[in-house]
C-alpha cells in the first residue's frame, strides 16, 4: 500500500500549532494537554499531519495557546500556500486577491 501524501492544509495546521506552542513559552504537548484536555498523543498527531482535528478541538487548542482560532487557521493557510496549496479565487490569508 502506498502511503498517502498529507493534505497541505493539515501539514500547515500542524506547523502552525507547533510554532505557536514554541512562541508561548515553549509549552510542551503535555502541558497543552493539561490545559485543554486534548491528549498529547493527539496533539502530536496533529503536528505530524496524521490527524484531522474537529473545529471543536482546534478551538480548545487555540484557547490553550492564547490565540484566536481564526489566527491559527490563517497561519495554517499561509503554511499550506507555502507548500503549494491554492484556493479558489477570492481573498486569501494574506489579504490579497488572486
Amino acid at each position: 500500500m502506498v502511503p498517502q501524501t498529507p493534505d497541505p492544509l493539515l501539514v500547515g495546521l500542524g506547523e502552525a500549532l507547533k510554532a505557536r506552542r514554541k512562541e508561548r513559552d515553549k509549552i510542551s504537548q503535555e502541558r497543552l494537554y493539561l490545559e485543554t484536555g486534548v491528549h498529547r498523543n493527539y496533539i502530536g498527531g496533529i503536528e505530524r499531519a496524521e490527524r484531522n482535528p474537529t473545529v471543536e478541538v482546534i478551538a480548545k487548542l487555540a484557547a490553550g495557546l492564547e490565540i484566536a482560532p481564526s489566527q491559527l487557521f490563517a497561519r495554517a493557510e499561509q503554511n499550506a500556500e507555502r507548500l503549494g496549496a491554492s484556493w479558489p479565487s477570492g481573498e486569501h490569508s494574506d489579504g490579497s486577491s488572486r
